[in-house]
């Protein structure tokens, strides 16, 4: 079940929305009329949670092989770089 309700109303009964939410129930804030946020219990969270983490994995997975025959420079190299501590060669 997914009830909407506005920031007000969120300050009225929060307590009353995060049982809501412990128990499995969603629901969507608006401001203004529109939709800004949602409640929803935490293993929905972790579970956007961990698909993001699982996507971006997945997207610097695929620029690293995109890029693999690219030259690298360590970070080592590249923080010397940058605060000018690299000798000169």
């Amino acid at each position: 079940m997914t009830d909407t309700i506005n920031v007000r109303q969120l300050r009225e009964t929060l307590s009353a929305r995060l049982d809501a939410a412990e128990a499995g129930e969603y629901t969507v804030i608006t401001r203004d009329g529109h939709p800004a946020a949602a409640l929803v219990p935490i293993d929905v969270f972790k579970t956007i949670e961990d698909a993001e983490d699982e996507l971006l994995a997945r997207r610097a997975d695929e620029a690293w092989e995109a890029e693999k025959d690219q030259p690298r420079v360590a970070m080592a190299e590249l923080i010397a770089d940058m605060f000018g501590e690299r000798e000169a060669g």
